[in-house]
């Protein structure tokens, strides 16, 4: 059976450079298929193209074809922006050059800003074969690949994809390979998590929710006993387990019902935490969520929902986090809903950014999202955290992640 890797654990590799420079012929040749439209036109490619492909040893890969810079048209401005935000997400980025100027300057720096690693590909089949003295040496510290482009020929496919797999083992970030964990941090190899999952009109018929499906997989990978329960049973499985229960986790929604019935002596949080310590900062965050108490009527406050599903009367972002904290605080705030990719570009007048789990984003996207918040000085907090906060158990949620020594008084 194919690998199926959830998207945000999977290495995302973007392909960047000039209009014509061969990006897209490059991506084409990984993928191996014609994804994107290839032609001497400049401005061919227009919104970003994405492809999955298995690529070992990394397993499942994202492949993203961008819009090439330097695109004239009435949209090129726009098709820059999307650009622009695929590197915010992007583990590695591939930067196809048949020359180099301004355009190639300012790419190296954004990717620089954003501390993502940078493979030039430089374009032989358009000229300067084998030379890369055009390039200049500071540039250079980043790897560098000599491919052959031609739209026609596939016979150099596992020629390129050798060379770049050399390449990406040595520039990729790690946790691009190796997934941060989710829970074996928490528990020690052969120790027991109960998973608290509630079943009702939000859960996918039929299935589980990504965060519940990462930390089985990540408990199984921890070699961790995992028994997974709705609430009314509970209490049932506690006394079954006696004191044999290391860690237990929950959805956010059922949380005040978890610490109620949870012994003090069994550390417990929520999978929205979980993921939080995994992509984020959980301490930033607690502190972000603080502010919710201080907001006033009519504060801007923006939430940002990774994925793009279908809003229900029950929709977390939409209708219970701004219903738990007009009832936490007494106020009136005025909630402003992102949804995907997009973010914010502005935060004027802004009191505070709630950003959901982010288990449909990877990880460095998730993590530029905090820092262009903190660049506003915008306190952020999480679906998670604000829900433990606001319904006065963050304390006992978050102290599984304390250091030894640490009280709850002190979050």
């Amino acid at each position: 059976m194919a690998d199926s890797t959830p998207r945000p654990l999977r290495m995302q590799i973007g392909f960047f450079g000039r209009i014509n420079a061969g990006k897209s012929t490059l991506f084409n040749l990984f993928a191996g298929q014609d994804c994107s439209i290839t032609s001497p036109i400049g401005g061919t490619t227009t919104d970003a193209v994405e492809k999955m492909m298995e690529f070992r040893p990394f397993g499942q890969v994202q492949l993203i074809d961008c819009a090439g810079f330097g695109d004239e048209t009435t949209l090129g401005v726009e098709r820059m922006r999307r650009s622009r935000a695929v590197l915010d997400r992007v583990d590695v980025a591939i930067l196809v050059v048949r020359e180099w100027g301004a355009p190639e300057e300012e790419f190296i720096l954004e990717a620089k800003q954003r501390k993502c690693a940078v493979i030039i590909a430089v374009n032989n089949a358009i000229g300067n074969a084998g030379n890369r003295d055009f390039i200049p040496e500071e540039a250079l510290e980043s790897a560098v690949a000599s491919v052959t482009l031609c739209a026609a020929d596939s016979s150099s496919r596992d020629r390129v994809l050798d060379e770049f797999r050399d390449i990406l083992l040595r520039v990729a970030p790690d946790e691009a390979i190796n997934n941060p964990p989710m829970l074996r941090q928490l528990v020690k190899t052969g120790g027991t998590v109960v998973l608290l999952v509630p079943i009702d009109i939000q859960a996918p018929r039929g299935r589980l929710i990504l965060p519940q499906v990462q930390a089985i997989r990540d408990a199984l990978d921890g070699d961790l006993a995992v028994v997974v329960v709705k609430e009314n049973l509970y209490l049932d499985i506690l006394e079954k387990l006696k004191k044999n229960v290391d860690l237990v986790v929950c959805d956010s929604q059922v949380v005040d019902f978890m610490v109620k019935n949870t012994p003090e002596s069994i550390p417990c949080t929520t999978f929205s935490i979980l993921l939080a310590a995994m992509k984020g900062d959980i301490f930033a965050l607690a502190q972000g969520a603080k502010e919710i108490f201080s907001l006033q009527d009519g504060d801007r406050v923006v939430i940002a929902e990774s994925c793009t599903h279908h809003a229900t009367c029950e929709d977390i972002g939409r209708v219970k986090i701004p219903a738990l904290i007009r009832r936490a605080t007494g106020k009136e705030p005025k909630f402003e809903v992102f949804s995907g990719h997009d973010f914010p570009e502005k935060f004027d007048n802004c009191k505070l950014l709630i950003h959901c789990g982010g288990c449909m984003i990877p990880r460095r996207e998730y993590l530029r999202h905090l820092e262009i918040a903190k660049k506003h000085s915008i306190p952020v907090t999480n679906y998670g955290v604000a829900i433990s906060a606001c319904r006065g158990v963050l304390a006992r949620v978050l102290s599984v992640f304390a250091p030894a020594g640490t009280k709850k008084a002190d979050f």
